[in-house]
């Protein structure tokens, strides 16, 4: 109760948040030009250091078409780009910086900065990295992963990135074709994201919003379509955790997934609430809470969820990463008044940038699963209020975990978290391991094609309750395994036939 009280004093205080009636700084009374080729960094960096030292006030980006290269918000300053303006990233991958790699549109250490406006700030990102690449052939610049890979994300720059400020706000503008993330808060507090678009499926990396180590945090009304994960939480570098997150009234389209608590998380992430998000055509999990470096996952609380094609719908994974002794840890979640359909196409097909196929042996449709470690448990789990349809279909010919063989699945405490992560798994709705105490409640399951798997298993489970758990499709038996499991409760659980081999226990 206290958790969503003070989200809700989070709510009013960002909502309240405003930069009152400043003068405005036109960046053309500034030498601004809209003439191809012309890079207008120092007449904007200009106005905006004119507005700070002023006090604070609004740059005015006016209709038009103008390059630039980065340029540094400063405390007090609004960045303002008009209906009919657009910001074009430099083309140039130098003039972001040669050792250290500067993002468009930066800040470190300010207060009340903002960006703003029913504009455009494209990054222009293919053409960057086709420079990048030709400095890179020509030895001008160095990368440790191009020649395999792709060029890694510290030399591609990023649209916005923040780091260590106070009362941020980005609201209404359309944020276009960032080389890497498309926008990094680092260590920032205050953070207000409202009505704003994203649209960066021109490389890889292009997550739509990041948010590392920062607190009180607000993003709302957002329609965001991303090459990598759509809201991303992260706990990296330096010392810290995400808490008070408050994300609410967004669509998310993603070729990785799209709603997500980690893969960074040696810190943690603590109270943190969604509400009311559609998550389409994503590739991996629309939502994935993810522990794996040490750090912890609390008091997370999604609901009203609707989920059209993705691979995944719930993805819960506590894994050991880390190379030291410290081992993560994920308890109070809970996930409610969610529908999904997970189809048996990959979801994000035909998508500039589309999610890499799984590098493990053929397998069948994964389901949902919340996996820990031995003797590392995912703890008070709720899942309530859920309809997942699965499009079916599996075949023994495929692959096949035999019932008798659970004990096969890896444990893969190091490996990268995502849904595909075990390769085949037992079941086809839902997959329970290493857990202690999670309730299903008024959940639902069905498929569209016969799936020879049983529709649950629970591996390692303590203190476990299915209420109201219907399994609405299903042609062999058994329907639920349970294999090492302690205080397993079934209340009202409708199965597809009745009989008493339906019930697996296994010891």
């Amino acid at each position: 109760m206290m958790f969503r009280k003070w989200l809700l004093f989070i709510f009013i205080l960002l909502s309240c948040t405003c930069y009152g009636k400043a003068k405005d700084f036109n960046i053309l009374n500034y030498g601004a030009k809209t003439a191809m080729g012309f890079n207008n960094a120092p007449a904007i960096q200009a106005a905006i250091n004119a507005a700070s030292a002023a006090g604070g006030g609004r740059v005015l980006v006016p209709v038009g078409r103008f390059t630039t290269g980065p340029i540094e918000l400063r405390s007090g300053v609004e960045l303002h780009v008009s209906s009919g303006a657009e910001l074009l990233g430099s083309t140039h991958r130098l003039d972001y910086g040669k050792e250290w790699i500067t993002a468009l549109i930066f800040a470190r250490g300010q207060s009340s900065i903002a960006l703003s406006g029913s504009g455009i700030v494209n990054g222009q990102g293919r053409e960057v990295v086709k420079d990048l690449i030709s400095l890179l052939h020509d030895g001008i610049l160095q990368d440790e992963t191009w020649s395999f890979k792709r060029p890694s994300e510290r030399n591609r720059p990023r649209l916005i990135a923040f780091t260590d400020c106070d009362k941020v706000s980005i609201k209404q503008i359309t944020l276009k074709n960032s080389a890497g993330w498309v926008q990094d808060f680092v260590g920032c507090n205050g953070v207000n994201i409202d009505s704003i678009r994203v649209e960066s499926t021109e490389y890889w990396n292009n997550d739509g919003i990041d948010i590392v180590n920062s607190r009180d945090v607000r993003i709302t009304n957002c329609d965001i379509d991303a090459a990598d994960d759509g809201i991303c939480l992260k706990s990296e570098g330096k010392p810290g955790i995400c808490e008070n997150v408050y994300v609410e009234n967004c669509v998310i389209r993603s070729s990785a997934s799209g709603f997500k608590l980690g893969t960074g998380s040696f810190g943690g992430f603590r109270n943190i609430m969604v509400r009311n998000i559609t998550v389409y055509n994503t590739y991996r999990s629309a939502i994935a809470l993810e522990a794996v470096d040490g750090g912890f996952i609390e008091n997370v609380d999604i609901a009203d969820v609707k989920v059209k094609y993705s691979g995944n719908a719930i993805f819960i994974r506590l894994g050991h990463r880390n190379q030291d002794e410290r081992y993560s840890s994920i308890k109070n979640i809970r996930i409610s008044k969610l529908t999904a359909e997970i189809p048996n196409e990959k979801p994000d097909a035909g998508y500039p940038i589309e999610g890499p196929l799984p590098k493990v042996a053929a397998h069948n449709l994964i389901p949902a699963s919340i996996t820990g470690l031995p003797g590392h448990n995912v703890e008070n789990v709720v899942i309530e209020d859920i309809s997942i349809i699965y499009g079916g279909g599996a075949l023994k010919s495929v692959a096949n975990i035999p019932i008798d063989k659970i004990d096969s699945i890896p444990e893969n405490p190091a490996n990268y978290p995502e849904f595909s992560m075990f390769g085949e798994l037992p079941c086809w709705a839902i997959y329970l391991r290493h857990v202690k105490g999670v309730t299903l409640n008024n959940v639902r399951f069905s498929y569209k094609k016969e799936d020879f798997r049983p529709a649950i298993v629970l591996d390692d489970v303590q203190a476990a309750v299915f209420k109201n758990v219907e399994v609405k499709s299903g042609v062999n038996i058994p329907v639920l395994v349970q294999k090492n499991c302690s205080q397993v409760t079934l209340k009202s659980i409708k199965l597809p036939f009745k009989s008493d081999k339906a019930i697996m226990i296994k010891d």
